[in-house]
């Protein structure tokens, strides 16, 4: 059973990261026509484009592709709780799978944060990735900066937010089953 848990929480998680990297461009007003951004933008549109014809948007606030991340994180632990025969609460899964959003969105800006590091290590030159991981990261590593401004040529700002992340998915690791 261990492995059906492993695959069914591997993709739901897999899509709901495409989802939520695809409102995260859009916040951080990324650039679109980057070719990571537009794979981003076509894995997700055939569902959100016709979400947005009866959700709109609240100004710059995408609230379809919320309401997307949120299903598909309902749709995980709604999968996983008829697989194991448990009962069905509506509002005890809207509450897990608001909670695995938000972790999903903490796993996801930790990913982000290890390949731009990684990336500022290899990259030779501007690469179309490392520009979006930038415009992603800067947001969350310049209030750091501010307080712990680089030392010797060594930026710890993202190690700092590193240890941050992985505090913040312990607190919720302990309100989340399958985590």
């Amino acid at each position: 059973m261990s492995a059906t848990v492993f695959l069914i929480t591997t993709v739901f998680n897999l899509y709901l990261m495409v989802v939520l990297l695809r409102f995260w461009l859009q916040m951080a007003k990324a650039d679109f026509y980057n070719p990571f951004s537009q794979f981003v933008v076509k894995a997700t549109h055939p569902i959100i484009a016709p979400m947005r014809r009866i959700i709109p948007s609240i100004g710059a606030f995408d609230v379809a592709t919320l309401v997307l991340a949120l299903l598909v994180a309902v749709g995980k632990y709604l999968t996983l709780n008829l697989l194991f025969g448990g009962t069905i609460n509506p509002l005890g899964l809207l509450i897990i799978g608001a909670l695995d959003v938000v972790k999903e969105f903490l796993t996801l800006v930790f990913w982000v944060l290890i390949l731009r590091a990684v990336l500022s290590w290899v990259s030779q030159g501007r690469n179309p990735i490392e520009l979006v991981m930038q415009q992603l990261t800067e947001p969350f590593l310049a209030p750091i900066r501010r307080v712990i401004p680089p030392l010797g040529g060594l930026d710890l700002s993202v190690l700092v937010a590193i240890i941050a992340l992985q505090a913040l998915q312990l607190v919720l690791r302990d309100f989340l089953p399958y985590y």
